[in-house]
C-alpha cells in the first residue's frame, strides 16, 4: 500500500467502546453530537454515561456563546443526563474572560438577545456600535430571518475604526432541527475580510482546550499526556483542526452537517476533506454517530 492510500484507510467505526482503554479522557463537542438543538442524542449520552461508568473522563467542549451556567441550563432542558458528563467549557466562559480585560471600556455586544449572559457582571460598559472600543460578537441578531451579508456595512466601518471583535462561536454553520443556521464565525469572517482584528475565542483556537486539559486533569486527579485523549466532534474547521492544532487525536461523528457527503462519498473522501482542512489531523476514524 503506498502512503496516499494509507492515508485514506481511516475506518468507518460501529461502537466507541474499544476505544476507551486507548483515551480514557475525550474531550467531546456538543451541538451535533450530544444534541441538535432540539433534543438530546440519547445514544451519544449513552455512550458518554457508559465511558464514565467504565471510569473515563468526558469534558464537553463547545463554542456555544452560553458561559457554563446558561449552558448547564440548556443541556438539562434537553434531557441530556449529567452522568454524561464530567465537566463543560464553553467559547462564551473564555469570551468572558477576554472581555474581563477590557475592564472600564465600552463594548458593543453584537449578537441575539438570548445571549444576554455573557454581559452580565463584566467590569465594562455595554453600548451601541458608534461608541463601542471593543465588539464581542456571539451571532446574528436573528440567524432564522437573516444572514451574515447583511452585516457586511457594519463590519466594515467596525473595520475601519480598528476595533478588535472577540468571537464567541468560530462556527460558520450549525444544523438546528432539520434546519441550517448561520453563526458568529461568518461575521468574524466578513470581518477579516475588511482587515479587522479578529480573537477566536472557541474551537479550533488553543485556549478552550488549554481550559478543558486544565477540567480534565481536576477530574482525573493527575497530569495527563497528550496521548490518552480524544477529541470527538463534527466540525472539520473547529473539532478535527482544534484537535490537530492541539496535538490530539480525534474521532469524526459524520451524524450532523457531514453525513451527506460521507453517504454520497464514503468515508475515504470525507477522510480526505479532514486532512485537508485539518493539517496534521490523526484521524482514528468515522462514526455515523456516538455509539458505545
Amino acid at each position: 500500500m503506498d502512503a496516499d492510500q494509507q492515508q485514506t484507510a481511516v475506518p468507518l467505526l460501529e461502537h466507541a467502546a474499544p476505544l476507551a482503554p486507548r483515551y480514557p479522557v475525550w474531550f467531546c463537542d456538543i451541538w451535533g453530537v450530544v444534541h441538535d438543538g432540539v433534543q438530546a442524542d440519547e445514544t451519544s449520552c449513552a455512550a458518554l454515561s457508559e465511558h464514565r461508568r467504565k471510569g473515563g473522563v468526558v469534558v464537553l467542549v463547545s463554542n456555544s456563546p452560553r458561559p457554563k451556567p446558561a449552558l448547564l441550563q440548556q443541556l438539562d432542558g434537553l434531557k441530556v443526563p449529567r452522568e454524561a458528563y464530567d465537566d463543560v467549557i464553553t467559547s462564551g466562559d473564555v469570551t468572558r474572560a477576554i472581555i474581563a480585560r477590557h475592564a472600564g471600556e465600552k463594548v458593543f455586544h453584537l449578537g441575539p438577545e438570548r445571549d444576554a449572559h455573557l454581559r452580565e457582571n463584566l467590569p465594562v460598559e455595554f453600548t451601541g456600535p458608534q461608541e463601542a472600543q471593543v465588539v464581542m460578537c456571539s451571532g446574528l441578531f436573528d440567524d432564522r430571518t437573516e444572514q451574515p451579508e447583511q452585516y457586511r456595512d457594519m463590519l466594515r466601518e467596525m473595520a475601519e475604526r480598528h476595533l478588535p471583535l472577540v468571537c464567541a462561536n468560530p462556527d460558520l454553520i450549525v444544523k438546528h432541527g432539520d434546519a441550517i443556521l448561520p453563526c458568529a464565525g461568518a461575521l468574524a469572517a466578513i470581518y477579516e475580510e475588511f482587515g479587522g482584528e479578529v480573537i477566536m475565542a472557541g474551537k479550533p483556537h488553543p485556549p478552550i482546550y488549554e481550559e478543558a486539559l486544565r477540567k480534565a486533569e481536576a477530574a482525573t486527579g493527575r497530569a495527563l499526556r497528550r496521548e490518552e485523549i480524544l477529541a470527538i466532534g463534527d466540525g472539520i474547521g473547529t473539532d478535527m483542526k482544534g484537535a490537530a492544532t492541539f496535538g490530539i487525536d480525534a474521532l469524526f461523528v459524520a451524524g450532523g452537517i457531514s453525513e451527506d457527503a460521507l453517504d454520497e462519498h464514503g468515508v475515504e473522501e470525507v477522510a480526505r476533506r479532514i486532512r485537508a482542512e485539518a493539517p496534521g489531523i490523526h484521524l482514528i476514524g468515522v462514526m455515523r454517530r456516538l455509539q458505545w
